[in-house]
């Protein structure tokens, strides 16, 4: 089976990307697959690399990878591909969506709201917030442009830095507690990692290099556990997530506050997804036979479907 790892990509993300792309190729089985790395540079060289592959393993992130976009592509270039599929994609990348959805549907979420410019700060909604917040791009990932304000007088310059990465920024309520990451694999939750960051919060450094935060198997007593496997089933299954997800979360007097939904989370040697499934007796290259055959049947039950 000639497996692509398509890596690189035009966002932000670039380099967690390729770090990603580089321990899949490191992890996949060379008896099973003959592995072919696919860097992307541009959009179009996809349409051009991705010819002759039995299957692309998506080692993207951010924009043209984990947005539904290059999902899409494949679709149409009929190119089986690793993940969920190009609504999940979509849905999951806007932040301001996902969260409508998962309140919708009952989940606890932090309040946010959405600003497009420096001027509708001066708005009443604005105004009115409680600090601390969390500025972070709408659709962003690696916590790049993100961060926590304490006050007022710090709000425009956040903002302003993250309207560099997405024209659309987010304001959410920071929520203080204790930290943790939801694997979900084939609609099954995987073991629960907690997370201890070294900085403030759990930001792009803490994420990738070594020793940036504390990340352990938590066992949670049996009914947070319920309470947290709820939350992160039910974003999975509302947001029409397939194959694997990461659902992030804040745990704050008990109760459950979801952050985010990864649908192409990090596998780089530092992420949470390999631990979580280390923890359930699953191997890195256990994990992506997975994630590969996983991503094969629910491909064809899509082209069934259609």
């Amino acid at each position: 089976m000639k497996v692509g790892v398509i890596m690189g990509g035009t966002s932000s993300e670039r380099d967690v990307s390729l770090l990603t792309g580089q321990e899949m190729i490191n992890h996949l089985d060379g008896q099973k697959y003959e592995v072919i790395p696919v860097e992307i540079n541009s959009k179009r060289d996809l349409i051009e690399k991705a010819a002759g592959l039995d299957v692309a393993l998506l080692a993207l992130h951010g924009k043209y990878g984990e947005d539904g976009t290059i999902q899409g592509t494949l679709e149409s270039l009929g190119v089986p591909y690793t993940g969920c599929g190009v609504l999940a994609s979509s849905v999951c990348m806007d932040k301001d969506m996902s969260k409508r959805l998962i309140q919708h549907a009952g989940v606890p979420t932090g309040e946010w709201l959405q600003v497009s410019s420096l001027d509708e700060l001066s708005s009443t909604a604005v105004q009115q917030l409680t600090y601390p917040v969390v500025v972070k791009p709408n659709s962003g990932g690696s916590s790049i442009g993100t961060q926590v304000v304490q006050e007022p007088s710090a709000l425009h310059a956040a903002v302003e830095a993250a309207l560099v990465w997405d024209e659309v920024v987010m304001i959410e309520q920071y929520i203080e507690g204790e930290e943790i990451t939801c694997a979900v694999l084939d609609g099954q939750m995987l073991p629960v990692i907690s997370i201890r960051s070294n900085a403030d919060f759990f930001d792009y450094t803490s994420k990738y290099n070594d020793g940036g935060a504390e990340e352990q198997v938590v066992h949670l007593p049996a009914d947070l556990h319920k309470r947290v496997e709820a939350a992160a089933l039910t974003c999975y299954r509302v947001l029409k997530c397939s194959v694997y997800a990461r659902v992030d979360m804040m745990i704050r007097d008990g109760m459950p506050y979801v952050l985010e939904v990864n649908t192409l989370p990090g596998l780089t040697r530092n992420s949470l997804l390999p631990k979580s499934a280390a923890a359930a007796g699953i191997s890195f290259a256990g994990l992506l036979d997975s994630i590969i055959d996983l991503s094969l049947k629910e491909r064809q039950k899509e082209a069934t479907r259609s």
